[in-house]
């Protein structure tokens, strides 16, 4: 009869089943592959749903874009290349790998005339944090600074995904969650996920800093969203979502006696220094104190309008028009569906109640997009960070069935191929 003692080999002599003095005890065949620590155990679903999907959907990208053929032709730093993975460096990417190569040369060069540019473009509208993540990653692995870029972006979204997960998982479940995950990978957008692009990294920072301020552990909200500072000029919203947090949660006696007020005032001081610093050492460098919001300005035309430029949009495309700055048809179509949807999905989202720093992170993540003149074809991807609106469809497909459930995130993700890589890098301007 066979027993599970039978299933273990050993090294001492036969049926003795002891161990000659100085050798170690065989592994039982059964402890490998080596056990997950219990903590790390639930991401697996959510991961591998989120890295499946996303390579499905990649899939359909390189399948669109050697068919079509367009990028051969057009310019290596504007969606072109000799393969089709270098698209995935281009626009924005190209900014970045300069930065992460060469550095930065703060200057602030005047073109004259009235036009959109007044202003030559420099490298330092973009963030350090990402480049640099780059640079270290180059020089310590001798991966390209291309394939770095790549690696950064990639073991990002799924430290994203994983925050997601974290975060939904605590207000609708652990099936919610990983729902979450997955649909993050098919949002409006996501194609930047894999590319050589920031956002990444600054929803992994994002998700987490929230998860922090949702369990109490100020310290590492604060430090999170200190670093988020350091990646994006939008981490103003995080950093002021974890300050009205730190202050609702100081101004409750029940919740002060409970959180104490050390961490939720280091937070607070904390959170916006990465921020101010960067856009400080900017001016300083400059000699202007305002220059990155000049350069943003009149460099890339993006600036806060109060919602002037969006409201323009949306009246042209309302009659069929494109007589506005930055038209593309396609892109723009399918952001407009998504801005209609915002109001349903923020009401859904605020029926399950979710904490206040989710609250604020969102709403003035959306306020800060459409309130600001850039390509309104991009409002896909700037929205991408808004993951708290996945709250209230992840809950509603968590209820379907796992069959009902390959069936959609199959189909989601073979679509997502095209409208969330080819349409934005192919269609129009990332």
């Amino acid at each position: 009869m066979d027993t599970a003692a039978d299933d273990t080999v050993t090294d001492g002599p036969a049926g003795t089943g002891e161990r000659r003095p100085g050798e170690t005890a065989a592994r039982s065949w059964r402890t490998w592959p080596p056990a997950l620590p219990p903590g790390a155990r639930p991401y697996l679903a959510p991961l591998a749903l989120y890295g499946v999907t996303k390579l499905v959907g990649l899939g359909v990208f390189a399948t669109l874009l050697t068919h079509a053929g367009d990028f051969r032709g057009k310019n290596p730093r504007f969606g072109g290349g000799a393969h089709w993975w270098d698209v995935l460096a281009t626009w924005d990417g190209w900014w970045y790998l300069q930065v992460a190569e060469h550095g930065y040369s703060p200057s602030l060069v005047r073109l004259g005339g009235d036009g959109l540019f007044t202003v030559q473009q420099n490298s330092v509208a973009f963030f350090p944090l990402y480049p640099a993540l780059i640079r270290m990653v180059s020089e310590s692995t001798g991966l390209g600074l291309y394939g770095s870029g790549i690696l950064v972006s990639v073991l990002t979204s799924f430290v994203a995904a994983a925050g997601i997960y974290a975060v939904i998982s605590l207000i609708a479940g652990a099936r919610a969650g990983t729902v979450a995950a997955g649909l993050w990978a098919v949002a409006p957008g996501a194609g930047v996920e894999w590319a050589v692009y920031s956002e990444s990294l600054f929803v992994a920072i994002a998700a987490w800093t929230c998860y922090a301020v949702m369990k109490g552990r100020w310290v590492a909200a604060g430090l999170l969203a200190f670093t988020a500072g350091l990646n994006r000029p939008t981490s103003a919203v995080l950093i002021g979502a974890v300050g009205l947090a730190a202050l609702v949660t100081l101004a409750r006696p029940a919740s002060r006696r409970e959180h104490g007020v050390r961490g939720p005032v280091y937070a607070m001081l904390v959170a916006p220094l990465g921020l101010l610093s960067y856009i400080a050492w900017v001016g300083w460098s400059t000699g202007e104190a305002t220059a990155y919001f000049t350069l943003q300005r009149e460099g890339w035309a993006h600036f806060f309008d109060y919602g002037a430029y969006t409201w323009d949009v949306l009246r042209n495309l309302a009659v069929g028009r494109g007589d506005y700055p930055f038209a593309f048809s396609t892109p723009d179509l399918l952001s407009l569906q998504l801005v209609l949807a915002l109001p349903f999905l923020i009401a859904l989202m605020l029926r399950k109640r979710p904490p206040l720093v989710l609250v604020a992170y969102t709403l003035a993540t959306i306020v800060t997009v459409l309130g600001t003149q850039q390509m309104f074809g991009n409002t896909m991807r700037y929205l991408l960070p808004a993951f708290p609106l996945l709250l209230a469809p992840a809950a509603a497909l968590s209820r379907l069935k796992l069959p009902t459930l390959v069936v959609f995130f199959t189909t989601a993700s073979i679509a997502s191929g095209w409208y969330a890589h080819y349409v934005i890098f192919e269609l129009g301007v990332p």
